[in-house]
Formats: structure tokens, C-alpha cells, sequence
């Protein structure tokens, strides 16, 4: 009888665990294809496409997925159970809901006539580099390089697209949002709203150690809350924050803390969505939806770029923007400018140079303040093609091997965007020493 029960609990835990991934797995793959649908505008097929169903996404392939065209929603589930359903939100993306209800939409702006001119005189080297780029040398770890574009100067030096790809098209920049974010607070200092200096960011702070949490310390990723950032972990801090939570802010918030703030550097996605309410609180409900676009997107011309939210309405600004290459480009060209587009200064002057300062905490100085100033090993990071790279160099690094960088003493911008599902397939560090190599 005894072992009756140990197996029945046991049986239990494993049915608890099997359920709790089974939410990831329905979530992650209603989001994935509602996105691709109704953001990006490709219908690709809910079973069989590589982003979910490629490499390590082919455990997606358990998961049954329906998408419908009237409602713009997707629902997944696994063996006709734990549903996830993603809805598209007009202006604010693909939103994953719990009861159906989802934010209220806003205004998408039309569409500006694009005047940027395609790249004249392109240099041989580079060329050859570019199109090198939509090439698979292993066949056991796929590139997909889907865009590629290099501009220097503010000329248009190349751009290419895989096939079903073009300048028009919409693609995730994953953790490259984290970048924009560091703009759109810059907004918000220069507007005297925010002040990197400041402490008891929440009201459930009040006499707990968080309450010794500045912004500058979240921006820097020294905020000391506990937090997993294990993508092949369904059960990490990360993954339920993004795939398992409708309050992407609450969840991380409500993580204990594992260090005394400010002491220890850790890359912790939820840090982000913090930032993201904080950001919302400063702006206000009315205001909150459109400022992105009032702030930088309008201003820059980036039309194409949007920010999904979670179900309250919060920006996930750790993962979930969207831009054409060109957007991102100009997003590029931006923060080499220092922040001022067309004379107009966006960012106050310093916040750029703050941006790219090495936090002293993180290994090697690798990390600014949302901005990445040293590859990662798994991008070619350490290597000698590493080594090359100008020391001036920064980087805003995505999932699946979204990449723009940014070389002011090169005047250089390049922005590479793919699904790297194994991000190793991606040598990031070679891709730049060879630009340079093309443009010397």
C-alpha cells in the first residue's frame, strides 16, 4: 500500500510537471504563429514551418495549433488540452490571453512612402561577403539569414533578402527591443519623468531590501533579483515570464533577491518588463500605447515598428518588437548620431555614451546599459575574428541571432536578421571582421 501511494505521488509531480511545460509549449507556439500572421503578414504553416517545428523547436511538432483568419487568433494545445490563445491587436501585435479579453487597440500609421535609395556602387568584397551570408556551410546547424543590410556614412552600401523577404517585411528583433527600450527612457529622463537615480521603484517594495533597486541598476542588469534566464529550461524564470505569466512585470518583480543590488551583473530578460511599467507609469494610461511612436518611432520614420504587449497592456520590451531592416537600420543610425535625428535631439546629450559605458560588474565590461559592447562565445565572441572588432563597437543582440551593430569609428552600421534556431550557427564575430575587411 505504501508504494502505492509513493508511486501515485510520484505519478502526480510528473503530471504536474508534463501540464506546466505543456502551458510553454501552447503559448510559445500560438504567439510564434499569431505574430508571423498577423504582424508580419506570412501565413506560414501552423505544423510544419522551421519556426515551429525546426531543430530544437521540433518538440512543437506535439502541439496542435488552428489559426483563424476572422478573429486574428491562434490557438495551440497539447493532446486537445491546455490551450493557449494569441490574439492580434491592432498597433500592439500578437497578445497572449487568458479569457479571451485583450488590450484595446490603437491606430497603425499608414505607411510612408519609402525614399531610402537601393545600394549603388556596391563594392565587390562586400558583395561576396553578403551573399555569403545567405549560404548554409552546415548543413547541421542552418543560418537562415533572412536580411542582411550595411549601411556607412548614412549611405545604403548592400541589402539583401532571402527569398520571401524584402524590405517591406516585418521581422522579430527579440532582445534587440532591450536597445529601444534604453531609447525610449532616455525620452523620459531628458523629459524630467524618469531619473536613473531613483529607489522604491513599487509601492510592495516598502521596507524589503528591492527597495535599494535603482533604474540605472535595472538597465545595467545588476538589479540582484533571482531570476533564470535558461531558454532550454520550459520551467526558467524567463520562460514562464514571456510564455506562462500575463503580467511579465509582476512576475519578475516578484522574484526574491539572490544579490544585494548594484553588487553583481546577471543578463536577466525580466529586468526589462520592469523597466517596461515603470515606463508606463511615468507616461500614463492615455499616453502609454502610443508612445513608442510619438517618442522615437514617428520621429524616425520607422513605420513599421511595433512593440507587442502582455494581456494588461505592458510592453514586453525584453522580446517582442518588430521592424523591417530598414527600420532597425535607421534605428542603428540613430544612436550613432548620438541620439539626434535631422538636427533634432531625441536623447539627452551624455545618455548614448552612458549607454555604451562598460557596467563595471559585468565580466570583461561586455555589457553596458542595454547594449551588448562585446560579442558572446556563442556569436563568435573570444575568437581571433572577435579580436578585430573596433573597441568602440556596440551591439543589440537577439534570439535566434538578430544582430545590429553599430561602429562609430567606422561611421559603420549592419544589421543581420535570421532564425538562427541554434544561435551558434550565426558567427557573428566573423561576419564583422569581414566587413571591415570588404569596406578597408
Amino acid at each position: 500500500m505504501k508504494l502505492f501511494f509513493l508511486l501515485s505521488a510520484a505519478g502526480a509531480v510528473g503530471l504536474a510537471y508534463l501540464w506546466r511545460i505543456a502551458a510553454v509549449g501552447c503559448a510559445y507556439k500560438a504567439k510564434i504563429l499569431c505574430s508571423s500572421w498577423f504582424v508580419c503578414g506570412r501565413e506560414i504553416d501552423p505544423e510544419g514551418a522551421p519556426e515551429v517545428s525546426a531543430d530544437a523547436y521540433r518538440v512543437l511538432r506535439l502541439f496542435r495549433a488552428r489559426v483563424d483568419r476572422a478573429s486574428q487568433t491562434v490557438t495551440a494545445s497539447w493532446l486537445g488540452a491546455r490551450s493557449k490563445t494569441a490574439a492580434f491587436v491592432p498597433g500592439l501585435g500578437a497578445v497572449l490571453v487568458d479569457d479571451g479579453r485583450r488590450p484595446s487597440g490603437i491606430p497603425e500609421p499608414p505607411g510612408g512612402e519609402d525614399a531610402w535609395p537601393g545600394p549603388e556602387n556596391e563594392p565587390p568584397a562586400l558583395s561576396r561577403l553578403v551573399e555569403d551570408c545567405f549560404t548554409e556551410p552546415n548543413s547541421q546547424r542552418l543560418r537562415r539569414t533572412r536580411a542582411v543590410l550595411v549601411l556607412q556614412d548614412g549611405r545604403l552600401l548592400a541589402e539583401r533578402y532571402a527569398p520571401g523577404f524584402s524590405k517591406d517585411s516585418r521581422l522579430p528583433g527579440w532582445s534587440m527591443t532591450k536597445a529601444v527600450m534604453h531609447a525610449l527612457v532616455g525620452v523620459l529622463v531628458g523629459e524630467g519623468k524618469l531619473s536613473l537615480d531613483r529607489k522604491n521603484l513599487f509601492p510592495h517594495w516598502e521596507g524589503d531590501p528591492r527597495a535599494d533597486i535603482t533604474l540605472e541598476d535595472l538597465l545595467r542588469m545588476r538589479s540582484g533579483l533571482h531570476f533564470s534566464e535558461n531558454y532550454g529550461d520550459p520551467l526558467s524564470d524567463v520562460n514562464q515570464m514571456l510564455w506562462n505569466s500575463l503580467d511579465a512585470c509582476a512576475y519578475t518583480a516578484g522574484r526574491p533577491l539572490g544579490h544585494r543590488p548594484g553588487a553583481r551583473w546577471q543578463y536577466a530578460s525580466g529586468t526589462t518588463n520592469i523597466i517596461s511599467r515603470l515606463v508606463r507609469e511615468a507616461v500614463g494610461e492615455d499616453a502609454y500605447p502610443g508612445f513608442p511612436r510619438r517618442a522615437l518611432f514617428g520621429p524616425l520614420g520607422m513605420d513599421s515598428a511595433l512593440i507587442e504587449t502582455d494581456a494588461g497592456g505592458t510592453f514586453v520590451g525584453s522580446s517582442f518588437m518588430f521592424a523591417t531592416a530598414r527600420d532597425w537600420a535607421r534605428f542603428g543610425l540613430f544612436y550613432l548620431d548620438d541620439g539626434v535625428f535631422r538636427g533634432s535631439r531625441l536623447l539627452p546629450e551624455g545618455w548614448v555614451k552612458s549607454g555604451v559605458t562598460p557596467t563595471p560588474q559585468s565580466p570583461d565590461g561586455r555589457y553596458g546599459a542595454h547594449w551588448w559592447l562585446k560579442l558572446q562565445k556563442e556569436l563568435g565572441g573570444e575568437t581571433e575574428a572577435a579580436y578585430r572588432i573596433p573597441g568602440d563597437a556596440f551591439f543589440a543582440l537577439g534570439h535566434e541571432g538578430q544582430t545590429l551593430t553599430i561602429i562609430p569609428s567606422k561611421r559603420l552600421v549592419a544589421v543581420r536578421l535570421g532564425l538562427s534556431i541554434y544561435i551558434d550557427a550565426w558567427d557573428h564575430a566573423a561576419f564583422v571582421a569581414g566587413l571591415l575587411d570588404a569596406l578597408a
